[in-house]
């Protein structure tokens, strides 16, 4: 299989897609290393899916170039697909196919040239010896999602390209599947997977965040918190809730989280952010210190300061 010489399975640069007016990727830069977990985050619509399938040759970019897997995402498209395992956010396979029949089509699909043994690792990989005869529309979340991964895997891609595959599956089942993704990339495997999970992201070597399109954030979790430069006041205790909308459109603060029965409140100019909490600091029952900022401050502070893509121009609004 074909691997780039300069350690990078993906190294993309400008890609952009347009639909009509709308411009839903807008000159993305991304770069992952072999054997790395990179977390692809943003909120929904923001450009996601649309750049995992530009990258594995599904669709073609209107501006931008680069390779995966050493192979050219323009020219080579057809190749990337066959050295790829890209698991979709909805259930592809066939509901009316055991286990079993659905992972032999994807290996005929690919035209392995030992099926029954491809079928039989997969299988065993993922734990699905002793429901191999059991149809996939009766499977629940979690082995439905073990399922999809075992036909990503079944051709022995370098690269996983993963779309919000834990939605909708318990808190085991992400654990489990969690543990499997840091096993491929102990093998060198590299996996780019697109999440809402906070505690996934930190499971994550490397994080991109986008939102409508445009490129955020890039960078380690603690690289990534240190470049928001955010300053962080959490306030716990009765009545803390009551001040989440009063907060919000306070001068200075970014963005209020709540954890549990506290509250973030979030900004980057420390004085006007001092000033806004200071009316509240001596309500009763609330206790009030500074917090370091976690991941889920940095991002929702982001797509506070982003602008939607799809809502419409101040000229289409004034007229």
């Amino acid at each position: 299989m074909t691997q780039s010489s300069d350690g990078w399975a993906i190294d993309v640069r400008g890609l952009t897609k347009r639909y009509g007016p709308r411009t839903v990727v807008d000159h993305v830069d991304l770069k992952v290393r072999t054997g790395r977990i990179c977390g692809f985050l943003g909120p929904n619509g923001s450009g996601k899916t649309t750049t995992i399938r530009m990258l594995c040759g599904l669709l073609t970019p209107d501006e931008g170039e680069g390779s995966c897997l050493g192979l050219d995402i323009r020219k080579q498209a057809i190749d990337i697909r066959r050295q790829v395992g890209y698991m979709t956010q909805k259930f592809g396979l066939y509901d009316d196919l055991s286990i079993r029949e659905n992972l032999d089509f994807v290996a005929r699909l690919f035209e392995l040239a030992n099926r029954e043994e491809a079928v039989n690792g997969a299988l065993q990989r993922l734990g699905l010896v002793e429901r191999q005869d059991q149809l996939a529309g009766t499977l629940s979340g979690g082995w439905k999602q073990r399922l999809a991964l075992a036909s990503c895997l079944i051709h022995q891609p370098r690269l996983l390209l993963l779309d919000e595959p834990t939605a909708g599956v318990d808190p085991k089942a992400r654990r489990d599947f969690w543990d499997e993704i840091h096993r491929l990339a102990a093998q060198s495997i590299t996996v780019l997977v697109s999440t809402h999970y906070m505690d996934e992201a930190e499971r994550c070597h490397e994080l991109v965040y986008i939102a409508y399109g445009k490129t955020l954030a890039r960078g380690t979790e603690r690289e990534i918190i240190e470049q928001s430069k955010l300053h962080v006041w959490a306030v716990e205790g009765e009545g803390a809730a009551a001040l989440v909308e009063p907060l919000k459109t306070a001068n200075g603060v970014l963005s209020v989280a709540a954890f549990g029965n506290s509250l973030h409140v979030a900004g980057r100019d420390d004085t006007l952010l001092e000033t806004a909490v200071s009316p509240y600091r001596n309500n009763p029952g609330l206790v009030w210190h500074r917090a370091e900022p976690n991941l889920e401050d940095v991002f929702i502070s982001l797509i506070g300061d982003a602008r939607d893509n799809f809502a419409p121009s101040k000229a289409k609004t004034a007229a």
